[in-house]
């Protein structure tokens, strides 16, 4: 009798074995308790249902925003993708109030965050960092760089083929060149904007982004996959200004000049290197982005956010390709620069 009153007991739930299940169903029944038959769940939350729609327009017709006013349509699309942060906080407030009509809303920001970036929280390199036939990096080692030499060093490390560097001042290139000469046979320094190669380079040459100053260059980087056109850009820096707003008319100027000359570039297989300033996502830089393709977002894992290197918040350091299969994208290891280092694998196309 003992026996099976202790059986009974235990098969109650009493004192056995708690499954995960169960704390799960006690926890949500706690969580809404009393909501059931309150009326006024769907009244409550309001407020927090309008935001959630409005946070879901403004991710949904981003590209609708204007310019006209401080450029508020490309800061936006700069930072677009942290908006999403704003969806928890609002399901935790949507929880607090205890609101149905607010959860319900909060559930469009989501779909639409989801539909915008959900492709770029996978890993789309096929599964390795040997794939491809070429490796590139770039990295804006910052002009007042403390030790150029480290920096050298340690992108070129990476293992990279090609290497570009932005924001070289005169008086550092010479330490670049030393420290990276064991590695590259071949260099070229236009301006404050440098190409170092294992190959080949031919016909290099400046770039003329409508600066008055050179801060863009071209070459053909012959490899043993054929030849390759690479480009080396440094668009003008944009500001946010109280005043003014996202001040960014040269880098937009620049950025077209820069897509008129690689829609006349004769080679079909060509890589962009380079700090941009801009986000793939910002409309200014279409000239470029319509005609090359993203390496980070079409073989990259995660956003590869490149600035600030001691926060990274958005990638304006981008590698981009026309012509050749991106395998693999990635950021490097942060450097005594205020930008993080991006390299990227690709795969040239042998019957160009």
């Amino acid at each position: 009798m003992a026996q099976q009153a202790y059986m009974t007991e235990t098969a109650g739930g009493g004192s056995g074995p708690e499954r995960p299940g169960s704390r799960l169903r006690r926890l949500a029944h706690r969580l809404f308790a009393g909501w059931r038959g309150d009326p006024r769940v769907w009244r409550r939350g309001i407020v927090l249902a309008v935001l959630a729609l409005l946070l879901a327009l403004v991710m949904l017709v981003h590209s609708r925003i204007p310019n006209v006013i401080g450029n508020l349509g490309s800061l936006t699309e700069t930072f677009l993708p942290w908006l999403g942060l704003a969806v928890p906080v609002l399901l935790v407030l949507g929880l607090i109030r205890k609101s149905a009509t607010a959860l319900i809303a909060v559930t469009l920001p989501a779909i639409v965050w989801l539909n915008l970036f959900g492709g770029l929280l996978t890993d789309k390199s096929g599964g390795g960092g040997d794939l491809g036939d070429l490796m590139v990096a770039t990295h804006n080692v910052n002009a007042d760089n403390p030790d150029p030499a480290a920096t050298a060093t340690d992108v070129a490390a990476s293992g990279a083929d090609v290497l570009a560097l932005e924001e070289l001042p005169a008086s550092s290139v010479p330490v670049y060149e030393k420290a990276l000469a064991p590695t590259y046979k071949h260099h070229a320094v236009v301006g404050t904007v440098g190409l170092w190669s294992r190959y080949p380079m031919t016909d290099v040459h400046a770039v003329d982004i409508k600066l008055g100053w050179k801060r863009a260059m071209r070459a053909t980087v012959t490899t043993p996959r054929g030849p390759v056109a690479v480009y080396v850009a440094h668009l003008p820096s944009v500001r946010v200004k109280m005043e003014a707003g996202f001040t960014a008319r040269q880098r937009d100027k620049s950025a077209d000049a820069l897509g008129e000359a690689i829609a006349d570039e004769p080679l079909k297989q060509v890589v962009l290197l380079g700090d941009l300033n801009g986000t793939m996502n910002d409309r200014s830089l279409n000239a470029v982005t319509s005609q090359l393709r993203s390496t980070q977002g079409a073989a990259g894992s995660g956003f590869g956010f490149s600035w600030p290197a001691s926060f990274p918040m958005a990638r304006i350091d981008q590698i981009m390709v026309k012509g050749v299969e991106p395998e693999s994208s990635w950021t490097l290891p942060r450097t005594n620069s205020d930008h993080l280092p991006v390299a990227a694998r690709v795969k040239l196309d042998t019957s160009s």
